[in-house]
């Protein structure tokens, strides 16, 4: 059985951080809906969804992945590289606390869980404006007695790791070779995103069934041709706030 914690947005969204897109305006009533139509989606392909409520002065909280890493046997909550985002930590870790044991990075450390794609026991963690060589250092310092590598891998133009590859499968993963080296993964198959969406290697794997915003038909092809089930949901709104799937749940199988 899958778990998914996820976190109502905030009213405060318009407020959020960013930094490799534009500010637009938000709808949050409509980044709200979309939202509730990504929960219906994890629901659908078999996760338990816990929301968490919204919290109404920290803009970016509806990302709840980046305040966490959860492995089999342990979480850690992180210290998320934008200062405004760590007050987040500690009702994430509370809602943990009933799943796994919880360990943290302390200053001066930071890491984002979007930087974090755990392939087999290795976390290729992101080298990004987000996560610095301490967080890294002291994450794998975390998880050596648990039997996981820690890698380094540099990105460029992109927030997070995650905003240019994620996993499909065991053995592929679905890239964006513009904002990270394929060379890093020369282990894996690779599938590249369309070049005419550049954002698209952002994707949920639940089991065998992928979920990706509705905004990327041309890739959401590929992975069809390439043997995959593809679910899509609209979170046009979150992405606004330099958000996409990943980031708004942390999914995790109950019971380790």
């Amino acid at each position: 059985m899958w778990t998914a914690i996820t976190r109502e947005v905030s009213a405060a969204l318009a407020d959020c951080e960013l930094s490799h897109i534009p500010r637009k305006a938000i709808d949050v009533a409509l980044a709200d809906a979309q939202h509730r139509d990504y929960r219906r989606a994890l629901e659908a392909l078999g996760c338990r969804v816990l929301v968490l409520p919204a919290e109404p002065a920290l803009p970016d909280s509806v990302f709840v992945e980046d305040v966490a890493i959860v492995l089999d046997e342990v979480a850690i909550v992180t210290r998320p590289g934008a200062a405004s985002r760590r007050d987040e930590v500690a009702s994430v870790a509370v809602a943990l606390r009933r799943h796994r044991p919880v360990l943290a990075i302390d200053a001066p450390g930071t890491i984002d869980g979007g930087d974090v794609l755990r392939l087999g026991r290795t976390l290729y963690v992101g080298q990004s404006a987000r996560s610095n060589a301490e967080g890294i250092a002291q994450l794998r310092d975390l998880l050596a007695g648990f039997g996981y590598a820690v890698q380094g891998v540099p990105t460029r133009g992109c927030l997070h790791l995650k905003s240019a590859v994620t996993q499909l499968d065991d053995d592929t993963l679905l890239l964006q070779p513009a904002w990270v080296e394929r060379e890093r993964f020369a282990d894996f198959r690779v599938i590249e995103v369309d070049p005419a969406e550049p954002h698209a290697a952002n994707v949920v794997r639940i089991g065998e069934a992928l979920l990706m915003p509705a905004s990327f038909p041309r890739t959401r092809q590929r992975l069809i041709d390439a043997g995959y089930k593809v679910t899509t949901v609209d979170v046009s709104e979150l992405q606004k706030a330099e958000g996409a799937v990943t980031c708004c749940s942390l999914v995790f199988r109950a019971g380790g």
